[in-house]
């Protein structure tokens, strides 16, 4: 057996993508946590990993031609991953592209504006609410994008795929978003479906216990919202 994976790791939605894959591919790995509230996504040794001072980031001890090799960003995981194990990820090309599409709209625009919602919603200090609004209604425009798409599918792009694994990880707090389901049947048959397999059980309890409630957490939060170039 190869050594396990190092996944660089907190308890959030783009952390949930990497653990939800390496649980459905039955991949070993070795959590490292790095502790966001706390700044240790600043100390060099991580960010010699992920110079963009964020989690998630891998370390494959087999990497290509047997050597390490450290990828960050939580897209270029799932694809590398993908690619390593040749699941959930499809070779066909025209497949493969459907998978990208909708993988790249996740990390483009949902998991962005997700999580401006998220900030304006529940954490910035003073209630703008024009900017409320702003990231409400985007996010609503997104849920129903993604509806549209999930009419008569069971899946975003063709069978079960990376591009369900980050959507989902982004879409599971839908409640705190503003969003309520019920508006959205075909997403809400499709979020209760990945919700209920084992592997993704397993992999959103992945440091649970470490979660914080980043509302209350002034300290936490000057750490994450006043970041600028070091």
């Amino acid at each position: 057996m190869s050594k396990p994976i190092e996944l660089y790791y907190w308890p959030t939605p783009n952390g949930w993508k990497v653990t939800i894959f390496l649980e459905e591919a039955g991949l070993p790995y070795d959590v490292k946590y790095v502790n966001i509230g706390k700044g240790e996504q600043f100390e060099p040794a991580f960010l010699e990993i992920s110079p963009n001072n964020r989690m998630p980031a891998i370390v494959d001890p087999d990497g290509p031609g047997g050597e390490p090799i450290s990828i960050f960003e939580s897209g270029a995981i799932l694809q590398y991953l993908g690619r390593k194990t040749g699941q959930f990820y499809p070779s066909d090309e025209r497949a493969r592209v459907a998978v990208e599409e909708w993988l790249m709209w996740q990390m483009g625009g949902l998991g962005p504006m997700l999580g401006q919602n998220h900030h304006f919603r529940n954490y910035a200090p003073e209630k703008i609410p024009y900017a409320i609004k702003r990231y409400e209604d985007e996010a609503h425009r997104l849920y129903g994008v993604l509806d549209k798409r999930l009419k008569g599918r069971d899946y975003v792009a063709g069978d079960y795929s990376i591009a369900d694994m980050a959507i989902f990880s982004w879409t599971r707090g839908h409640e705190r978003q503003g969003v309520d389901k019920a508006d959205f049947p075909n997403f809400a048959r499709w979020l209760d479906a990945i919700a209920a397999r084992s592997a993704v059980q397993k992999a959103v309890k992945v440091g649970e216990e470490m979660r914080m409630n980043l509302a209350d957490d002034k300290e936490a939060q000057k750490v994450l919202f006043g970041q600028r170039a070091r």
